[in-house]
């Protein structure tokens, strides 16, 4: 396992920019070496998932402040883009400029994080406002798209503007010419008030034909799904690319790492995004965690 790459001095020094020459955020996101396309070093895309934090989601595995220590965070996300195989980050402004700063994203893909207003274990998550990223931002920081969740739930009335406000993020990004990630659920809250997500095949499938039809154009969109049982049906639904979602941090990694292969056997299916997976393996071994899934790749 490599030493750790970020430090409390690092994040000192972040706070300093910040405070004393703020202007150095947008300089170094001008002068960022940029990608060329979005076809990723193994022909495919992997991606870190950094956004979780900006939604009160701080959780991996059994720490519930896993991801709440900035310093240890960026250490992992930074360790991580340094292996072979890794493409880039999607990640809220905040993460996407200490990035930038500490001169890891350098080539790499940057999808800004869009909405993340529908907080974690409130009583307004379904709401999921654009707090985040918009495209205008979006395409002045140099980025390659944005990222939205939409989760559908049909008992929630506030899913109907989040719908509403997806669809108009779809039609900006793609009037840049910039990629819209589309994360889709359908989605209830049950009886201990807890919002879940319903990872039937079905549910999968119309969330994602959902997904698809928002905006003018699906020129441009991609979609962020899970990985189910039966993904050859959840790869038939659509013809957009897909990126697989990584989820939580799993006991049996073995068997989480069959599964994405499994899910990758998909022509449609043209990377993976992973957050908590790669971040907080249970073992520790950032390195090794990455290596494993770019072999899969």
């Amino acid at each position: 396992m490599s030493r750790r790459s970020v430090t409390s001095e690092d994040l000192a020094r972040i706070v300093r920019v910040r405070a004393e020459d703020p202007g150095r955020i947008s300089r170094a996101a001008q002068d960022r070496v940029r990608p060329d396309g979005l076809r990723g070093q193994t022909g495919r895309l992997l991606l870190i998932a950094a956004d979780h934090p900006a939604r009160g989601s701080l959780r991996a595995g059994a720490d519930p402040l896993a991801m709440g220590d900035r310093a240890a965070l960026l250490d992992r996300i930074v360790r991580a883009l340094a292996r072979p195989g890794v493409d880039g980050v999607l990640g809220t402004a905040d993460v996407v400029e200490e990035l930038l700063l500490l001169g890891a994203l350098e080539g790499k893909v940057v999808l800004g994080s869009m909405n993340r207003g529908g907080l974690a274990g409130t009583v307004f998550e379904i709401d999921d406002r654009f707090t985040g990223y918009d495209a205008a931002r979006i395409a002045a920081a140099g980025l390659q798209g944005g990222k939205m969740l939409l989760r559908i739930d049909p008992d929630d009335p506030a899913t109907s503007p989040t719908l509403q406000a997806c669809a108009q993020a779809v039609q900006e990004l793609a009037e840049r010419e910039l990629v819209a990630l589309v994360e889709p659920f359908v989605a209830a809250r049950g009886g201990d008030g807890r919002v879940r997500n319903d990872l039937s095949t079905e549910a999968v499938v119309r969330a994602a034909t959902v997904a698809a039809g928002l905006g003018s154009t699906s020129a441009y969109t991609w979609l962020k799904l899970p990985v189910v049982q039966d993904m050859e049906a959840v790869a038939a639904a659509t013809s957009l690319p897909v990126l697989l979602l990584g989820g939580e941090v799993a006991d049996d990694q073995p068997a989480q790492l069959a599964a994405w292969s499994k899910a990758l056997a998909s022509a449609s299916v043209r990377g993976m995004v992973v957050g908590r997976s790669l971040l907080f393996p249970p073992d520790g071994d950032v390195e090794a965690a990455v290596d494993a899934t770019v072999s899969l790749l």
